[in-house]
């Protein structure tokens, strides 16, 4: 791959000029929007072996089908989500404006807010990139986006393909490390969405809070599963699995640890170390199974393990994987730990990878004072079939989303916002929630040539005495 520089500072303030002096001299209408979004599909169709090939780069080796599901399925059913709405959306709405201000009227409108910038992260690099970009262009705004160096072969075809589809002063792209980062998250931008870590998350607020950007953190967190009592053990382990070890646990949403009755214990492990060796077999020979993105995460993955052993925990690898291939190969093979307490690592960060930590539990209580001991979480993954036991779960935590009886299908409905709360996010997006995020609802009333508001003035005497008692009756 050739060199790409990253952008300076000086590129960075220039470009946002332009951007800004193109967004205020025409705003973008319907018929602009639309027709964005509309190449936007197009070339990202046309892109899909060079978005694959990228993307496998980076990760040294990532399921092609992985990548059609995660990438770009959920992209193109986002534009043809707000390509199908975007009239209604954009619609000006009369509001009631109550007989006290009659003859006027209310509405209100939903306009763009001006420039978005957006920091994407490297685990879904096209995925988390280019949705809230359909929402923010769908809104009527220009976009500054700054994805993620850790993913640099998908971030330089990223910039040629938006280069290919948008003029240079309406969707324009920002190459670099941190220091980039933090010089972007400083800009003056009209609405700035941040998709990564809670620690970098603290950053971009800080550097946005000097101009007051409205900042939206789409954040992560240990997102558990919670399985009820006599939920069938077989159902839960296949659907865990997916949640779990689809991009091999790099997953802002996937399943951190799992709860499960002391009863069903034992035997959530083994179907769950059934369903890796149904799906990935011989893991160095899958093509179905996913790289650790660097070396970086490779060894922090590996630390959470020789503390677990080091402490004794029973630590299960059904797949394993030959040492030195796995090294070479940044290759990471699933495990399981059962019963890890609170105080290790795996219990205390979020884990980013394929290590599950399965915990018994002897009451539902227990299992729900033990989700709410840490930070809410950026999703929650309850099964049951009991509706009581599933609404006491719901009604006794809270979550940035959730899925009951699965898990990660809560992301892709368009009509459900996508955000977290508290550590794991502010603010959502994804269909109409992005378009509004990205809008100012502009609250607007007419008043009529005679009012009966003109009464209502000094001297509060006579009429306007008796108007206004009789009002704040």
């Amino acid at each position: 791959m050739d060199t790409v520089a990253d952008t300076t500072p000086d590129q960075l303030e220039a470009t946002h000029r332009r951007l800004r002096t193109a967004w205020g001299a025409r705003k973008p209408d319907e018929a602009q929007r639309r027709g964005d979004l509309e190449r936007l599909r197009d070339a990202l169709r046309e892109q899909l072996p060079a978005m694959n090939a990228a993307i496998e780069a980076d990760f040294g080796h990532r399921s092609e089908h992985e990548n059609l599901i995660s990438e770009a399925m959920v992209v193109q059913a986002e534009i043809a989500h707000a390509l199908r709405h975007l009239r209604r959306w954009m619609r000006t709405r009369r509001v009631a404006a109550g007989w006290r201000f009659w003859p006027g009227r209310a509405e209100l409108r939903r306009e763009p807010v001006g420039v978005v910038g957006i920091l994407s992260p490297w685990n879904y690099p096209v995925n988390l990139a280019l949705m809230p970009l359909v929402s923010a262009i769908a809104a009527g705004n220009h976009v500054y986006l700054k994805p993620s160096e850790h993913s640099p072969r998908t971030s330089a075809w990223m910039r040629q393909l938006l280069a290919d589809v948008f003029p240079a002063d309406r969707v324009a792209v920002a190459l670099g490390g941190s220091e980039v980062a933090a010089r972007f998250s400083a800009l003056p931008f009209d609405h700035l969405l941040f998709t990564g870590s809670t620690a970098v998350g603290r950053k971009v607020m800080a550097a946005a809070a000097p101009h007051l950007t409205p900042v939206t953190l789409e954040l992560g967190g240990k997102s558990p599963a919670l399985v009820c009592e006599g939920f069938p053990v077989g159902l839960a382990a296949a659907r865990i699995a997916t949640g779990k070890w689809f991009n091999a646990g790099q997953t802002c949403i996937g399943v951190d640890y799992v709860l499960v009755h002391r009863s069903q214990r034992d035997a959530l492990a083994e179907a769950l170390e059934g369903e890796l060796r149904a799906r990935y077999g011989e893991l160095a020979q899958s093509p179905d199974y996913t790289r650790i993105i660097n070396d970086g995460q490779v060894q922090r993955l590996r630390g959470y393990l020789d503390d677990a052993r080091q402490r004794g925990l029973r630590v299960l690898e059904p797949l394993g994987a030959d040492a030195g291939f796995a090294a070479y190969e940044r290759l990471m093979p699933p495990a399981l730990v059962i019963d890890p307490p609170a105080d290790a690592p795996l219990m205390r960060e979020e884990i980013f990878g394929p290590i599950l930590p399965v915990l018994a539990y002897d009451t539902l209580d227990e299992a729900i004072d033990r989700i709410n001991a840490l930070d809410r979480p950026l999703a929650l993954y309850p099964f049951g079939f009991d509706r009581d036991a599933i609404e006491r779960i719901l009604g006794a935590t809270l979550a940035g989303g959730v899925t009951v009886n699965d898990t990660l299908i809560h992301f892709g409905v368009h009509g459900l916002p996508f955000g977290g709360i508290g550590a794991s996010g502010i603010g959502a997006i994804h269909g109409r929630h992005g378009f509004d995020t990205f809008s100012k609802q502009l609250p607007v009333f007419h008043q009529r040539r005679w009012a009966g508001s003109d009464l209502l003035k000094p001297p509060y005497r006579g009429m306007a005495d008796r108007v206004i008692r009789w009002l704040a009756r």
